[in-house]
């Protein structure tokens, strides 16, 4: 018997160290591994950051003048491309070969099967259908629901003012945005702004608060043990965050439908597409939750992080923030002092902030593919197989010295008229490029400018001696955010 166990330990190790010979074997440029974790021991462990590992790993290969390379997540091979032209072939040229993002969605998990989720011909169907309500237009019908939340905001901000308190802006813009996200996905007021601990908040907490295991299993382990995890029961997330958010949509769709209540938000263009007479054109009451969903998680916590940099870097760039509010108040007052959706189009300056934002901290700082058929890479021997994820290093991409001189500095210079025509194509994509490039990036960015506007032509914002400097940023993650609170002090102008 004993000589059996040592023989299944001796065949196991053997196995191990096979499959960390992969990317060799194919011919990739790979690193040397650890045991059974490969290249990510401390980021499965929870002790890093995989947003970091991903940089490091770019830079490194960039060093060996790599135009690819293979890691590995535990067994889980992951191809890494750092050549722009392969990068554009991946997401554009060549995108038929990689049209998933992760192949991670369950029949059993409804959340799951979202626009981001989703590849394939059900992808393509449902981006057909949802393509027209992220329009310039769709966005202006929701544009003064925008604007009246900035009220909250300003008496929040100016309450900590009135009391000589430093305010937690990560906490303060994370609020605003989960309103105006529940006002206009769901149609309901979640009060965020004035009531801390509301529902909306608490889920969206949970929602970005996982666990290191939840990660491995979305993530890192092969399909067989992920549906394997589903069959025991297993959900993307919680079991009670899935609940709320199936429960809340689904009574919001029963009440619009029984009442013929009209409202101008996301809500109604996702049941106006309901009930379209052709059916082949509408969706179901499942894929509207699944898709209300994904745009409170895309919406509310990618601007609410982006703008929450932004602020952080205007607070120690203090001519900065005094050039931007000058062009906010210039700009304002040719709309008699009003916020309106053309206002905000014209502060051109304040897209430059906003874009050296998202290339300095991109809300997602690996942009993921999945393999749906195998691909022979150009210029090579190698092909990738058909299932294998590929990670695009987007943070590596962005701080990148060759595309973005100085890259540690903050310097909204780089996306000037003259200079942004000099950026490299692929070198600045923090929403992702070519089919599947995100579709809610309108609004995002219409988010964070109008809190910005809100904010800045009012409040002078310094670094409070409570934050932490340098930042760090949260290990286990979806997005990349700041580690703890970003305290910052504010003075009413």
């Amino acid at each position: 018997m004993l000589v059996y166990l040592i023989l299944a330990i001796l065949l196991f190790v053997f196995y191990l160290k096979w499959r960390h010979t992969y990317w060799k074997r194919l011919g990739v440029y790979q690193f040397d591994t650890e045991f059974l974790f490969g290249d990510t021991k401390n980021e499965v462990l929870g002790k890093a950051s995989i947003f970091q590992a991903f940089k490091d790993k770019y830079k490194q290969l960039r060093a060996l003048n790599q135009k690819h390379g293979g890691v590995y997540m535990l067994l889980k091979p992951v191809y890494v491309p750092v050549d722009l032209d392969l990068i554009k072939r991946i997401v554009v040229k060549d995108f038929q070969y990689f049209q998933g993002h992760m192949d991670n969605t369950h029949p059993k998990d409804n959340l799951s099967k979202n626009l981001f989720g989703l590849y394939g011909d059900p992808w393509r169907k449902l981006r057909i259908k949802l393509t027209p309500t992220f329009t310039s237009g769709k966005m202006k019908l929701m544009f003064e629901t925008l604007v009246e939340k900035t009220k909250g905001l300003e008496e929040l901000v100016r309450s900590h003012v009135k009391n000589n308190q430093p305010l937690d802006i990560k906490e303060v813009i994370a609020r605003f945005t989960t309103d105006i996200i529940v006002s206009c996905a769901f149609g309901l007021e979640s009060n965020c702004l004035g009531e801390a601990e509301s529902e909306f908040r608490r889920y969206g907490r949970k929602v970005f608060d996982l666990k290191t295991w939840r990660m491995v299993i979305r993530n890192i382990l092969p399909r067989v043990l992920v549906t394997l995890c589903y069959r025991l029961g297993f959900t993307l997330f919680p079991r009670d965050v899935t609940q709320f958010f199936n429960k809340t949509v689904q009574d919001t769709i029963c009440y619009r439908e029984q009442t013929k209540f009209y409202r101008k938000d996301f809500m109604q263009l996702l049941l106006e597409i309901k009930n379209k007479e052709n059916r082949a054109d509408s969706i179901t009451d499942e894929e509207i939750i699944a898709q209300c969903f994904v745009f409170f998680m895309a919406g509310y916590e990618t601007s609410s992080t982006t703008t929450t940099f932004v602020l952080l870097e205007l607070s120690q760039n203090q001519h900065i923030q005094e050039k931007l509010r000058a062009e906010i108040r210039d700009v304002l007052e040719k709309h008699e002092g009003a916020i309106t959706y053309d206002a905000i189009m014209e502060m051109t300056y304040l897209e430059m902030v906003i874009n050296e934002t998202l290339r300095k901290y991109p809300p997602v700082p690996n942009i993921p593919r999945f393999c749906t058929k195998d691909y022979h890479v150009p210029g090579t021997d190698v092909t990738i197989q058909k299932g294998t994820q590929v990670q695009i290093p987007v943070w590596g991409l962005q701080t990148d010295p060759e595309y973005f001189p100085n890259p540690k500095k903050f310097n909204p210079e780089n996306f000037s008229a003259e200079n942004k025509s000099k950026i490299p194509e692929m070198a600045f994509i923090p929403f992702g490029e070519g089919p599947r490039m995100c579709n809610g990036l309108r609004f995002g960015k219409l988010q964070s400018k109008v809190a910005l506007v809100s904010l800045l032509r009012n409040f002078n914002f310094t670094l409070s001696e409570k934050t932490r400097i340098p930042i760090e940023f949260e290990k286990v993650s979806l997005i990349l955010t700041v580690e703890g609170d970003v305290w910052l002090n504010a003075t009413e102008i």
